[in-house]
């Protein structure tokens, strides 16, 4: 009689492939899958009935800001919490490593997107930092990137200008020691202030270690509005010249005048994937959420702010509401808040619904964990495309959306063995009641665990279950080398 550590009976099986679900028993021996099919003579240390239940790999945050997170919250509730059981971190070129001299004071912005005290900002290399989350793992396993504009804060005295020659030799520098540390690629956030000024050959001459390292280049592009196209072509062309795989964080298009333009961006990343890899992933909202600024504020229909250093009892209140209560204009309110985060309305709904069902779209949440009232994508993204975009609206089977948020996203991240459900697969998984999960958090209420989500096991260990985290971090820190 075979015997496991954990024995899963009765699930309808989703393996992350894309293929249709079946009927199935699964057994976990340590931290790997070690059996799939009929089990009903095998015996468990541990069994579960997951009969009427869905059993799928765990879900893979393409795009995530945990890089404290991951050891300020090492349970990782808002991500657990929605069967998540990896992210990417150090999107958008924030990372929280290396920062190998004095942190700025105040925290340059968007940096204080991870910690606006800046505290956390104490790994001198990438090495230290993996090292630290290695030695209190957190719940879940991490991928980390690391950002472009971290290394401009750290190498150059002003943001208003291309880097020299030295600088970039040293943020190349950093790369490769990030690089040999574990990091699995560079992000950039050309949209942001201290990355603005930085050209096209900059950004490439800094992350030309991705060509020796296989890394990826993941990028929040210079322009999401009417440049668009200029912004998809920069990138594109950067993976050439790094002989890089690319991704498009959080593809959207802003602004009224460039509703519906997401057939135009589809047609064109599409023929490009013909020529070179590209990959991209999408947030399941027509709000997105960064720091709070009046250029941005004046190209959405509604603002929500989220933390404010200035006035911190308006987190969560509406930017109009709070204007009208100060008894002054909307930018000089901004004024009086700043530092602060905002929720940003500026998007199609239409346009979210053809990115989500573009075959090749990753899903990632983009979450802010240390907003005072986050976007409610923290908390509810992942559920919120099963059960809204994919059961309520019909954008796609249950089968495809799986293998969005699982098997594509490791595969285009080069994750080994996670992703799938499938025997020596690493036993990442959750279970889920199909009937019901989806999203609990709102943008008044963001903060609730979503609806559904019955057990989540990250390498063979429970790490949430019966609406509660267990307590257990079994997570790892995943390398470009595994």
């Amino acid at each position: 009689m075979e015997a496991f550590d954990t024995l899963i009976r009765g699930a309808e099986i989703i393996d992350g492939s894309g293929a249709p679900r079946f009927t199935g028993d699964v057994g976990i021996r340590a931290d790997r899958i070690a059996a799939i099919g009929d089990l009903a003579s095998a015996t468990g240390r541990t069994e579960i009935d997951a009969t009427g239940k869905i059993l799928a790999p765990g879900f893979i945050d393409a795009h995530t800001h945990d890089d404290r997170a991951l050891l300020s919250n090492p349970t990782m509730d808002p991500k657990v919490s929605q069967g998540i059981t990896t992210v990417i971190t150090g999107n958008c070129g924030i990372s929280l490593a290396p920062m190998p001299g004095a942190v700025p004071n105040p925290v340059t912005p968007p940096l204080n997107l991870l910690d606006d005290e800046g505290g956390w900002f104490r790994f001198k290399g990438f090495a230290d930092y993996l090292s630290a989350i290695r030695a209190a793992p957190a719940a879940i396993n991490s991928a980390h990137l690391v950002g472009h504009t971290t290394l401009r804060v750290v190498t150059m005295d002003r943001f208003d200008r291309p880097a020299n020659a030295a600088e970039i030799a040293r943020m190349r520098e950093l790369v490769e020691e990030a690089m040999t540390a574990g990091a699995i690629g560079v992000s950039t956030g050309l949209f942001y202030e201290p990355s603005v000024a930085a050209p096209t050959e900059e950004v490439i001459e800094v992350c030309m270690p991705l060509k020796e390292h296989r890394g990826i280049y993941c990028t929040h592009m210079r322009d999401e509005a009417d440049g668009i196209v200029d912004s998809l072509e920069e990138t594109f062309r950067i993976g050439r010249e790094t002989d890089s795989a690319v991704v498009i964080s959080h593809h959207k298009l802003v602004g009224r005048a460039n509703y519906g333009r997401s057939r135009e961006t589809l047609a064109l990343i599409e023929q490009r994937m013909k020529e070179q890899t590209i990959c991209l992933d999408c947030y399941p909202y027509a709000a997105g959420s960064t720091i709070l600024s009046a250029d941005r504020a004046a190209t959405a229909t509604r603002v929500l702010v989220t933390w404010s250093k200035g006035m911190p009892q308006f987190a969560g209140r509406d930017l109009a509401e709070i204007a009208k209560e100060l008894g002054v204009g909307v930018n000089e309110a901004i004024d009086k808040l700043v530092p602060a985060g905002a929720i940003y309305f500026r998007m199609d709904e239409e346009d979210v619904k053809r990115i989500l069902q573009f075959g090749p779209t990753m899903i990632g949440s983009d979450g802010l964990p240390h907003d005072a009232a986050p976007h409610p994508r923290l908390w509810g993204a992942f559920p919120r495309v099963l059960g809204h975009y994919g059961r309520s609206l019909g954008l796609f089977p249950l089968e495809t959306a799986i293998h969005k948020m699982t098997g594509l996203t490791a595969t285009n991240f080069g994750l080994k063995d996670r992703g799938h459900v499938k025997v020596g697969a690493y036993a990442d998984l959750t279970l889920f009641d199909e009937a019901r999960i989806d999203e609990a958090a709102t943008y008044d209420d963001p903060i609730a665990p979503a609806r559904g989500i019955d057990t989540v096991i990250v390498n063979g260990r429970t790490v949430w279950h019966a609406g509660r985290p267990t307590g257990d971090r079994p997570g790892r820190v995943l390398t470009h080398k595994e």
